[in-house]
Formats: C-alpha cells, sequence, structure tokens
C-alpha cells in the first residue's frame, strides 16, 4: 500500500495511535455504545479512522468536534474539501490526512483488505464498535493483538435505545439541528445538545434535508456544470436546468426530463447527469430503463435537438474518479455491449467542454430508435444465448454479414460489432 500525499501535522504519524474500526449498516441503537467511547478520549490520544462507513464518518465528526488528534485514512483522493469541522482541524494542526492509493476500482479486489492491513501495521492498539461476524472487518481481528471490543454480541441482542424526550421537535429546535448538521458537527454532538435520541436525530435530520441520493446527484450536477463556461461572454448559455420536485410519490411530469439545455453559437442541445459508484455488469438496468431511453429520445425529437449523458463513475459525487460523455443516440450500442463505453472516455475528468463536443455530432444524421427499427426491427434490443449460437453456427458457415443482418432483423454494424464482441472475426 503506497502513501500518495498528506494533508495535515505529518507529526501524528510518530505518535501512537489507536485504530477504530466498525463494521457497515451499525445498527442505531448501539451509536450510545460508542459515542461513549469517543467522550472518554483526550487530547492526550491519537485516533487513527476511515470514512467508508455511516458509523465510521460519525466517530470522525465526534472526534474532531471534541478536539481529539485524528489520523483518517482515505483511499485514491480526499475529496471532502468543504467540511468546516476538517478545515478547523488541519489548521490548528490536530489532524492528518493520509492518502492511499488504489490500484484497483473502488470496492473492488483486494484494495479493502490491503488498505485495513496496512493500517492495522502502523498502530498501536486497536478498538472495535460493531463488528458483523459476516463481514470483511471480523477476520481481519483473528490473531490481532491489543483489540478492545465496546459491544460484545450480548449488547447488540440487548442494546434498545431510549427517548429521552418525547415532545415535538420546536422551530428552534429545528433551526440548532439543522446548523449544527451543516457545520458537519455530526448526530452525537447535536445528541448532546438536544437531549434527543440517535434515532429521533436521524429521522428527523433526513426529513428536513435531501435525501443522499438526492444529493448526490445534486452535488455531480453542481460539478458538471462547473464544466461549462456559461459565465459572462462563456462560450455556453445555461437555457434550463430541471429540478428533481416531487412530494410523496407525485412528482411534475419535467422531472423526466434531461437536466440542463444549453444553448451555444452552434446550437442547443440538453444534457442528462448521472453518478455511479460503479458501473453494473447489466448497465441497462444501471444507466437507463428502455422506457427511460424512449423518453429522452421522445424529449429529442419533440425539442430537435441532440441529448447527451455526462456520467460519472467513481470517487465522490463532487469528484468522479471518471467521466463519459455519451450521445443519446449511442447509449443502445453501449447498453447492449456493442460498443465499448471507453470509446466516450473523457479525460482528464476536470477539463471544461468545448462547443465541439457537444456540436459536432449534431451535423452528422441521428437516427432515432423508432426510424431505425422501421428499417430494423431487433435494432437495440439486448442480444440474448439463443440469439448468440444461432450467430456462431450461421457465420461459421459462410453468410455474409449482409444476410446476417436480413435474417437477424438488425443493422450491418450491429452484426459487426457482435461478431467482434464473440470472438468471430479474425
Amino acid at each position: 500500500m503506497q502513501i500518495i500525499k498528506t494533508i495535515g501535522n505529518k507529526d501524528l504519524l510518530e505518535r501512537k495511535k489507536t485504530l477504530f474500526l466498525c463494521s457497515k449498516q451499525t445498527p442505531i441503537a448501539l451509536y450510545e455504545h460508542i459515542f461513549r467511547w469517543t467522550d472518554s478520549l483526550t487530547e492526550k490520544d491519537c485516533i487513527a479512522c476511515f470514512n467508508s462507513t455511516e458509523m465510521e464518518e460519525e466517530v470522525v465528526k465526534a472526534l474532531l468536534v471534541s478536539r481529539i488528534p485524528t489520523v483518517l485514512y482515505v483511499m485514491n483522493r480526499f475529496t471532502d474539501v468543504n467540511n468546516i469541522q476538517i478545515e478547523r482541524a488541519l489548521q490548528e494542526k490536530r489532524m492528518l490526512i493520509v492518502v492511499l492509493k488504489r490500484d484497483e476500482p473502488k470496492g473492488k479486489g483486494l484494495t479493502p483488505r490491503l488498505r485495513n492491513e496496512y493500517v492495522l501495521s502502523v498502530v498501536q492498539h486497536v478498538v472495535c464498535g460493531y463488528v458483523n461476524k459476516n463481514g470483511s472487518v471480523f477476520p481481519l481481528l483473528v490473531g490481532q493483538q491489543n483489540i478492545k471490543r465496546l459491544i460484545d454480541d450480548e449488547t447488540c441482542v440487548m442494546a434498545a435505545e431510549t427517548e429521552t424526550r418525547h415532545e415535538r421537535w420546536t422551530v428552534a429546535q429545528d433551526k440548532v439541528l439543522l446548523r449544527m448538521f451543516y457545520e458537519d458537527m455530526g448526530i452525537h454532538a447535536i445528541h448532546k445538545q438536544l437531549q434527543r435520541s440517535y434515532l429521533s436525530i436521524y429521522q428527523r435530520t433526513h426529513a428536513m434535508t435531501m435525501p443522499e441520493e438526492v444529493l448526490k446527484g445534486r452535488e455531480f450536477e453542481d460539478y458538471v456544470l462547473e464544466l461549462f463556461n456559461v459565465h459572462e461572454n462563456g462560450d455556453f448559455i445555461l437555457k434550463e436546468w430541471q429540478g428533481d420536485k416531487m412530494q410523496g410519490e407525485v412528482c411534475p411530469e419535467n422531472n423526466r426530463y434531461p437536466d440542463f439545455v444549453f444553448a451555444c453559437e452552434g446550437g442547443t442541445f440538453a444534457v442528462e447527469c448521472k453518478w455511479r459508484e460503479h458501473i453494473d455488469k447489466n448497465k441497462e438496468k444501471d444507466l437507463f430503463s428502455t422506457n427511460k431511453l424512449a423518453i429522452y429520445q421522445q424529449f429529442a425529437d419533440e425539442r430537435r435537438i441532440p441529448v447527451f449523458l455526462v456520467l460519472g463513475i467513481g470517487g465522490e459525487s463532487c469528484q468522479p474518479e471518471v467521466l463519459y460523455l455519451i450521445p443519446l443516440n449511442e447509449l443502445p450500442d453501449v447498453v447492449s455491449f456493442q460498443r465499448s463505453i471507453t470509446d466516450f472516455l473523457r479525460t482528464p475528468v476536470d477539463k471544461p467542454f468545448v462547443v465541439e463536443e457537444f456540436i459536432k455530432r449534431k451535423k452528422q444524421k441521428a437516427y432515432s430508435m423508432k426510424e431505425m427499427r422501421k428499417e430494423y426491427p431487433n435494432a437495440y434490443k439486448s442480444w440474448n444465448k439463443e440469439d448468440d449460437d444461432q450467430l456462431i453456427q450461421m457465420y461459421s458457415s459462410g453468410h455474409t454479414i449482409k444476410e446476417l443482418s436480413v435474417i437477424f432483423q438488425r443493422g450491418t454494424g450491429a452484426i459487426a460489432s457482435r461478431i467482434k464482441k464473440l470472438n468471430l472475426s479474425e
């Protein structure tokens, strides 16, 4: 495991450190047991930790609010640059951020285990919060010395958090909650200030703030917008920005439309933004369903403008690791694996957009899915095993691509791509 860079007080590396470990999805009823430990720490302690789970993030916030020296280990890059508590801790030299190199995609392969083993090798003690016996933390601790467990099995079974206040939330309490939430003080500081249960605070916070999925979507939209020069005398004019508004399951129809519509010297186009931690092998589920593709195609046809997908993968929604720019009329080929998504990779990820990336494709004739299926009824449909077996047999027996196009009712380009995908061509 290699250190890419460090941010903050390097002297903390020389101090004796205790690593905090915790499994994912820690029951909220156990928060009290874990925060009882953070409250027992002093400025003489030094805690090493990660921020890859919700509980770990909350522990980091509790440590910083209590002014406990902290060493935070992150993978590949540090992204939480706007965190108020982290900013203060760095200024006051009571924090060090160690950025480790990730050699594999996020959450894949050996990287998480290698990270844990590396940090275990540089600390003197380990404190465990909730440990799921079926998770990745449990086998990591086998044979380790100097381990303290904050929660035993009996505690896990018996733990039940009690609400110390049962009154409704007042406006004043809501103001305190929101102020502390946006100052990154964490659920434990709010709990001590308002004397509410962790569950009550968790539920109230989620009710008053954007759901995490919506928040990440908004963060990625902000990131994408920064890549367009929409300032005065810039190359692009932002004409429309669709906001995700809903009440319960009721939402306006334009929620389904692309996020942005831009105008530039060469014309007008629309952009849909999506961020994912990783791409599912079944791209159709992860990117767009057939219905979603049809809705965007209808939008493109009605408005007579091209639509593009800006797809961010990995990292954080505010700073993805990789970025793709895919025209809507190319998406079916990507979803059906007839085109490689790497054909649409943009490097570096923070390179500003230029007009030519969007307008040059407008000059090419763009066939809609509906138009293509007039000539080829199976255009853009996924290939199944029976199709592949039949294609292999008929191509091997000497049928030409043009003949196969008629037989399979797909374009010659789709047939050629599938032959290449199946390694049939020489």
